[in-house]
């Protein structure tokens, strides 16, 4: 569980500081309450199923602008297929899948 991940994505604009990567290094500065251990263990498979999908969508987005927009250029100009260009698209994806949610 990464501590901070969950704080930064679930408690925005909370202030807090952590010493270390444990939970009794975690001193809470807002006048909120202090999440307890627990409801931080119990959001950390949404946090990192998010931040894993995030970065598929920042891995398809580099991708897409190496390998299939230029083919998508080349389609539009009449230089290359849509069958090209919906080939690397596809490749992109495969290169890339989106991780599957724990039930």
């Amino acid at each position: 569980m990464d501590i901070s991940w969950i704080l930064a994505k679930n408690y925005v604009g909370s202030e807090w500081s952590l010493n270390g990567d444990n939970y009794s290094g975690l001193v809470w500065l807002s006048n909120s309450p202090k999440p307890t251990e627990a409801e931080l263990s119990a959001q950390w498979a949404d946090v990192e199923f998010q931040r894993e999908y995030d970065a598929v969508t920042v891995a398809r987005q580099a991708g897409y602008q190496q390998m299939s927009d230029p083919i998508f250029m080349q389609y539009q100009r009449g230089e290359a297929t849509e069958k090209e260009w919906l080939a690397a698209v596809e490749a992109v994806k495969d290169a890339n899948p989106y991780p599957v949610r724990a039930s």
